[in-house]
């Protein structure tokens, strides 16, 4: 189910600014800023808020076209996430190093540009019939593209089991804030000695964020125009005819 509660990406935003803001400050409080201390301080702050879940792009926008709303949510999350900061550095974690690092959770919570799936369909451009058995490479900005996992392969080796068709999930991106606009260039090559090379290049465009889907889902599939592949020399016939 593709179910989401938008009030975590606000609750791990808040968090993230009010350590930073902790730690410009010279962090007078001596609060801890380890990333179990952290971690305490969203749950405590995610068990005191109402959830807000949606289940469509158009659930989150209109959440974040009630502005008003929107910034009484963040002042009263920011209470209680400073009110969760206190009570967790008082009652520390004994088995938590508490070594005043941000590292870990740099990592885990750092804004994150999301590439949807992207898929796609490849035929023979004589007999219309699906191509199988090459290997189909995504690029961006002339780079190979990392997978979200081993379950996704690039370069991608078409099969007969899903005729003519290709996919790929790329790795989420380290942005350098929430809610940026980025604009990702991508292209599909195909060399095979059978046929003609073929590169088709399209951009997408995608806005940073603190969560990343987890799981496949049709909704969030960029779907690419079917593609034509020909013998070697066919393209030169054509030009003559």
């Amino acid at each position: 189910m593709d179910i989401h509660n938008s009030n975590e990406d606000v609750v791990f935003a808040t968090v993230q600014n009010v350590f930073n803001e902790i730690q410009k400050s010279g962090n007078p409080e001596k609060y801890c800023m380890c990333y179990q201390c952290r971690i305490d301080t969203i749950c405590y702050t995610l068990n005191r808020i109402e959830p807000n879940y949606i289940v469509s792009n158009r659930g989150f926008t209109r959440f974040e076209e009630t502005s008003i709303k929107r910034q009484q949510i963040e002042a009263d999350i920011t209470t209680l996430i400073y009110k969760g900061l206190r009570l967790v550095n008082h009652n520390q974690r004994p088995t938590a190093p508490h070594d005043g690092t941000s590292m870990a959770v740099s990592k885990i919570y750092h804004p994150m540009f999301d590439i949807p799936t992207i898929a796609g369909r490849i035929f023979d451009g004589i007999s219309f019939e699906p191509i199988e058995g090459i290997d189909v490479t995504l690029f961006c900005e002339g780079e190979i593209v990392d997978m979200r996992n081993n379950n996704w392969q690039n370069p991608y080796t078409m099969v007969a089991s899903t005729p003519g068709a290709y996919t790929f999930w790329p790795a989420p991106i380290i942005a350098d804030a929430p809610d940026l606009s980025r604009d990702f260039k991508f292209s599909i090559k195909v060399n095979s000695p059978q046929f003609e090379p073929l590169s088709h290049f399209f951009n997408i465009e995608t806005l940073s964020r603190f969560h990343s889907p987890q799981s496949y889902a049709l909704n969030r599939t960029f779907k690419l125009p079917d593609l034509y592949l020909f013998p070697p020399g066919e393209a030169e016939m054509n030009d003559q005819i």
